[in-house]
């Protein structure tokens, strides 16, 4: 099953989550108005939201996710190289590689990656 689509402001959200988690929804209401400016009834919603989609679940006033960080990272990284880049990888790559100076650590570690398939 593809994971759901996580929008901008949403992810802001899951990111007090994730890091939070298990969380009433109260305390999580708490976070994102110190953390986002959010109302109550905003942060209410946003939960719905994603309560909707199966991104979180929401039981007994309790907050956890159902969809991880790493999840929702390759998700967006997928998204984005098939929108913008054809669904070419390596112009992904050859285009990130361009815009960042890699140091040769970094070099280093994106050929472990690849050599290891991803894990």
């Amino acid at each position: 099953m593809p994971t759901p689509k996580i929008f901008e402001s949403e992810y802001r959200f899951c990111l007090i989550l994730w890091e939070h988690e298990p969380i009433s929804s109260r305390e999580l209401s708490e976070l994102c108005k110190e953390k986002l400016g959010w109302s109550k009834t905003t942060t209410y919603t946003v939960i719905k939201r994603l309560s909707d989609r199966d991104v979180v679940k929401n039981e007994n006033a309790v907050v956890t996710s159902l969809v991880s960080k790493d999840e929702a990272q390759k998700a967006e990284i997928d998204e984005l190289v098939e929108k913008k880049f054809e669904g070419s990888l390596p112009a992904f790559i050859a285009a990130f590689a361009k815009r960042q100076k890699l140091s040769d650590k970094e070099i280093e570690e994106i050929e472990r990656i690849i050599e290891k398939g991803g894990q």
